[in-house]
C-alpha cells in the first residue's frame, strides 16, 4: 500500500478530515460509523488503534480529531482520491457523477510514482471535477472563503466553488441545469424547502430544493 498505511485507516483518516473541511464541527464516533457503514464497536476499536499511532485524539463518547500527523496522512489520501477523480474525467471519459466509487478503490493502490505521473500529465490541477481543492504533495491546501448556498441570503451573488459528490443524482441534476464549479449564482428568493436562483447568463429563475442547495458552496 502507498506509505504502508492500511486501507481501513486511510478511509478513517479521509472521512474525519472531510467532515470538517467545509464546516467547523468535529466528527463524532456515531457519525463516523454512519459515514463508513460500520458498527459503532468497530469505530471504537479503530479509533483506539489510530490514537495509539498518534493519528487522532479522542475521549470516550467525544469527538474524534486529527493530530498534525493524522492530518498530513489524511491529506495524502485526499490528494490521491481527487487526482484520480480528475484523471478519470479528463482522460478516461467518466462523468463527474461516476468517479467517486472508482477513486475509492484506486486511491489505495496507486503508488507515489504513478500519482506523480498522473499529476504531471494533467498539468498539476488545483481542483477536482467537483471543485474540491487538490492538496499539494507537501500537504498544503488552499481554499477560498466560502458560503453554503443553503445559508446564503437573498441577493447573495457568488461563484460555485464546490459541489458535494455524495449524491450522484444531485450531480446529474445540476449538470442538466448547467450548474457546476465556476458558474455564478444569485439567490433571488428562499423558502423553507427551496431556493430560487439565477445561474450563469440564463436570466430564468431556477428552483433548487433544500437538499440540492446544501450540496453547493459559493464564494463568500
Amino acid at each position: 500500500m502507498p506509505n504502508g498505511q492500511s486501507p481501513a485507516i486511510e478511509d478513517y483518516l479521509k472521512t474525519v478530515y472531510a467532515h470538517t473541511e467545509w464546516q467547523p464541527d468535529p466528527i463524532t464516533p456515531s457519525v463516523l460509523a454512519g459515514r463508513l457503514g460500520v458498527a459503532p464497536s468497530s469505530v471504537t476499536e479503530m479509533v483506539k488503534k489510530m490514537a495509539a499511532q498518534g493519528l487522532v485524539t479522542h475521549v470516550p463518547y467525544g469527538a474524534v480529531r486529527l493530530t498534525d500527523d493524522g492530518r498530513l496522512r489524511a491529506l495524502a489520501v485526499v490528494r490521491r482520491h481527487r487526482l484520480i477523480e480528475t484523471w478519470l474525467v479528463r482522460e478516461m471519459g467518466y462523468a463527474w457523477d461516476e468517479v467517486h466509487d472508482e477513486a475509492e478503490v484506486l486511491e489505495h493502490a496507486v503508488s507515489d510514482r504513478l500519482l506523480e505521473a498522473i499529476d504531471a500529465r494533467l498539468g498539476r490541477p488545483s481542483h477536482d471535477p467537483h471543485g474540491d481543492p487538490i492538496p499539494a504533495a507537501d500537504g498544503s491546501i488552499q481554499r477560498e472563503p466560502f458560503r453554503l448556498l443553503a445559508d446564503a441570503p437573498v441577493g447573495h451573488l457568488g461563484r460555485v466553488i464546490r459541489i458535494s459528490d455524495r449524491d450522484p443524482a444531485i450531480l446529474r441534476a445540476l449538470d442538466e441545469a448547467g450548474i457546476g464549479p465556476g458558474v455564478a449564482i444569485r439567490v433571488s428568493d428562499t423558502s423553507a424547502d427551496a431556493l430560487i436562483v439565477r445561474a450563469g447568463a440564463d436570466p430564468a429563475p431556477l428552483r433548487l430544493d433544500r437538499a440540492v442547495s446544501e450540496a453547493i458552496w459559493l464564494t463568500a
